[in-house]
């Protein structure tokens, strides 16, 4: 097993790595709307916080060799199913043609009280 870490993403806020790479998979932590450079969440509605979500997990992506053209599994976490359509929006952008299998949960509160989480599965 390797340990991801990189800057380019949010700094893990507990005991955990950002990712882990081993037997040809890469598996994410769950992403919030942390912007890296303030460790803050990004200010705007469910639409923006998703963007972030997005930049953060690229970013992990690219540290392990990786990128969302590889992502096999997502499971996305919601404090307000009300917010699926505007988060879905976002997710169907990023992802383009690649339609990873996916489970949307919702949550009572997520860290920060971010109002999405995400996190994934990917071919290295």
């Amino acid at each position: 097993m390797r340990a991801v870490a990189t800057p380019a993403a949010p700094a893990a806020i507990g005991p955990y790595s950002q990712a882990v790479v081993t037997g040809g998979f890469v598996f994410t932590a769950g992403q919030i709307a942390l912007v890296p450079d303030t460790m803050q969440l990004a200010q705007g509605d469910i639409g923006v916080e998703t963007t972030q979500v997005f930049a953060n997990l690229k970013a992990v992506l690219q540290a392990a060799g990786s990128g969302l053209d590889r992502v096999v599994r997502t499971t996305v976490f919601l404090a307000d199913m009300a917010d699926f359509p505007a988060m879905n929006e976002v997710y169907a952008r990023e992802f383009g043609d690649n339609r990873p299998a996916r489970s949307t949960v919702a949550v009572k509160t997520l860290p920060k009280n971010a109002r999405v989480e995400i996190d994934l599965i990917a071919l290295v």
